[in-house]
């Protein structure tokens, strides 16, 4: 699939509609083909799964995450949801025998190496990963399409992401980082804003619970790809089945935006309007335009996305390498460190002081490789 800016009559024409299954199968094959048929039959092109090894996403220190479910201990549930690429192979196979595309997001290098392994026709970089240069430079040099979510994150952060890539072939999804997202968090001109700035389609990543309101709105604005978490039950267990649609609301909203493709913008809205009884809302969630956090993710910045942390304890006078740090998701307990494109720059300085394992690595936290501790250490390695 190509994604290229086109100036239709209508707005919305063929819009991708994906059913994010994420992590809702729990590791059974069995619950991931009843998420796949359940998705095929409510209107779904695309389904999106996540390809999870929790060693490169959070570190085990990470403690108790706040999810919609609860707080979670999420580095031991992650490490129960890893799967084989026998297991990934099996939900892509079944998902094309649906009539429906396969799509998955990679964490980091492992994950990477087994979504390139199924030989994937597009890619689906995530929100907290828009930061990581590594995986970015990877994926973007398997030349496929790539949907990139732009969840708490600035402009400079989008334009440093889309330098990776052939902007005629990336829909950049607008994205508000919460769970649930606020409908009138969204800001949904925004939409039309990055577009024209950065050159790109552009669609929306929805994570308010209305099943419609938001996706008929994005759609008047041109967008090119409609995302909504899936689940069969809200009282499943998935980690994002409290926010997710479940099958029959999913299928309202596929509905809904397959109409939306026959009418105006003008007319989108006025549907859209049926799903909200506060009519003044619209022009609120519709906003301004102006790019900036939304209240509900401003506090996440900087800690679900990607930064430079220490894997173990680090002594003082001890070089920093790939061995001892990692970028990973800070999330609410451990302080976020450098930004990743630095983990190059500070491979071989020495820590200028102890850094416990689990902490961010920050710029006081190592000297310049230049400083005589750190040319020492590295003669010794």
């Amino acid at each position: 699939m190509n994604f290229k800016t086109t100036d239709n009559e209508y707005s919305g024409k063929n819009v991708l509609i994906i059913a994010e299954i994420g992590t809702s199968h729990s590791g059974d094959i069995v619950k991931a083909r009843e998420l796949v048929a359940a998705a095929a039959e409510a209107g779904a092109d695309c389904v999106k799964t996540q390809i999870v090894y929790a060693d490169e996403i959070i570190h085990p220190r990470t403690g108790l995450v706040p999810l919609p479910g609860g707080d979670i201990p999420l580095y031991d549930v992650f490490k129960k949801l890893e799967r084989p690429f026998e297991f990934f192979a099996a939900v892509k196979e079944y998902a094309e025998s649906r009539g429906l595309q396969f799509l998955a997001t990679p964490f980091g290098p492992r994950s990477a190496v087994c979504l390139k392994k199924l030989s994937p026709v597009m890619v689906k970089i995530a929100s907290p990963e828009l930061n990581y240069t590594r995986l970015l430079r990877t994926v973007s040099g398997w030349d496929l399409p790539a949907i990139l979510s732009s969840g708490v994150s600035t402009l400079a952060d989008i334009e440093t992401a889309l330098s990776f890539f052939d902007r005629e072939r990336v829909c950049l999804l607008h994205c508000v980082t919460a769970y649930p997202a606020p409908e009138t968090d969204y800001n949904l001109t925004l939409i039309k804003t990055l577009s024209a700035i950065f050159g790109v389609s552009t669609g929306i990543s929805d994570h308010s619970l209305n099943p419609c309101l938001v996706p008929l709105l994005s759609v008047s604005l041109g967008a090119c790809a409609v995302e909504k978490h899936f689940c069969i039950s809200r009282n499943d267990s998935g980690l994002d089945d409290p926010i997710a649609l479940p099958a029959g609301a999913f299928a309202e909203m596929s509905a809904a935006i397959r109409r939306a493709e026959n009418q105006t913008p003008q007319a989108i809205v006025e549907e859209a309007g049926n799903f909200t009884e506060k009519k003044e809302d619209i022009r609120i969630i519709l906003g301004d335009g102006v790019k900036r956090l939304a209240a509900s993710e401003s506090q996440n910045y900087g800690r679900t996305n990607r930064s430079i942390h220490a894997l173990r304890d680090i002594q003082a006078g001890e070089p920093l390498s790939s061995e001892n740090c990692a970028v990973l998701r800070s999330e609410k307990i451990l302080r976020a460190g450098m930004p990743p494109f630095m983990m190059e720059k500070i491979t071989g300085c020495a820590a200028a002081r102890f850094i416990p394992a689990g902490e961010g690595v920050r710029f006081e936290d190592f000297l310049p490789s230049s400083s005589p501790l750190s040319q020492k250490n590295t003669k010794k390695r």
